[in-house]
Formats: structure tokens, C-alpha cells, sequence
């Protein structure tokens, strides 16, 4: 199905709850106003679109971004073999107070969401209600943090295990992947930079 008919359908389903955001390198992309609805809305892609292939799910953390008034973004990257066109299906998912966000889990329609989703909560601290198994995937069972997030310190923070061991904050006196302020990128990059010798 072209663009134009994923939009006509998608308009179809959720009105003024979709937003269709410019086109990028010929990438279709959709902003969904309720995230509760995203179950729904991939399943429409899916059985009624043809976008049956989830490539990825990503996290954005927007903590500090001047204007953005949601703290999380989520964004379903959908693939059509038939049509061979890729989509983008954005959503906000706000920060709740107390206690972790969350929004429906889409891996009763793409079961290739479970790992997907579950990084998603390992990292970003995001739930998805409905998951089949939301565990961590990359952190060890009780760990405190979520260290993707913006406002977890680059170093680290310490943390004691369970079993009497703890973790330490990590030295910031340098090294491969520590980087001090610059106004550009590429001076902030420590390997962009010739070492001394």
C-alpha cells in the first residue's frame, strides 16, 4: 500500500488522533496522540496496511529539550515486503510520577516486540502492560536504575548487588569513552581527536 493509502486508512481509524509528519529519504512517518492506542494502530498497519515486518523499537529521552513537554518518545520502525516501504509510527509516552510509565505492549502483533520492549524497560525504565514477559534483558534482576535515561550519571552509580558485593561509580579522569565539554560535536568526541603522544 502507498503512503497515501496508510494515511487515508489511518485517518479512517483514529481522526484527529494521527498526525502524518513530513516525509524523510522517502520514510513515511506518523505521530499517534494516544499512546494508549498503539496496539490498535499496529495492528491496523499490520493485517490492513501490509506492514508486516517490525524492524526495531526505539526510546527517546527528551529531559531537558527546551519546548517538549513529554519526557519519553517511542518510535515503531514497521517494513512492508510487499510494498517494500518503510514507516515510522511515533508516540509520546509521558513520565509518571512515582512510578514507571508505561503503554500497551504490541507483541501480541509483532512477536519480534518481546526483546524489543523489553530492552525498552531495561533501559529507559518504560513498561508495556500486556508484555508476556517484561523482565530485564541486560541489567541483573533488581537493579535499581535505568541507565539510559538523561539523568542517570554518566559514571554510574554504586549499587549494592544483593549477595553483600556492591558496584562503584566509574573513574572520570579521562579514557576512550569520556568526553569533555565542547561546543561541537566532533570536539566533544574523544576519538575524533589525535591522541598525544
Amino acid at each position: 500500500m502507498n503512503p497515501e493509502g496508510v494515511t487515508d486508512k489511518l485517518k479512517e481509524q483514529f481522526q484527529e488522533g494521527i498526525v502524518r509528519l513530513p516525509d524523510f529519504r522517502g520514510e513515511t512517518s506518523f505521530r499517534l496522540l494516544v499512546s494508549g492506542e498503539v496496539a490498535h494502530a499496529a495492528m491496523l498497519l499490520k493485517n490492513g496496511c501490509g506492514f508486516d515486518y517490525l524492524v526495531d523499537i526505539s526510546a527517546v529521552d527528551h529531559l531537558g529539550v527546551p519546548g517538549e513537554k513529554h519526557r519519553f518518545e517511542l518510535v515503531y520502525h514497521l517494513y512492508s515486503y510487499a510494498s517494500g516501504h518503510h514507516l515510522r509510527l511515533k508516540t509520546f509516552v509521558a513520565e509518571a510520577s512515582g512510578g514507571l510509565s508505561s503503554l500497551p505492549s504490541i507483541t501480541p502483533v509483532f512477536q519480534a516486540a518481546n526483546w524489543h520492549e523489553r530492552e525498552i524497560y531495561d533501559l529507559m525504565g518504560i513498561r508495556f502492560d500486556g508484555h508476556p514477559d517484561l523482565r530485564r534483558i541486560l541489567m541483573w534482576d533488581g537493579y535499581p536504575h535505568h541507565p539510559l535515561r538523561k539523568d542517570f550519571p554518566l559514571e554510574g552509580l554504586p549499587v549494592e548487588t544483593g549477595d553483600g558485593r556492591f558496584t562503584q561509580s566509574a573513574a572520570m579522569e579521562g579514557g576512550p569513552f569520556v568526553a569533555s565539554f565542547s561546543p561541537s560535536a566532533t570536539g566533544r568526541e574523544p576519538r575524533s581527536q589525535t591522541p598525544s603522544v
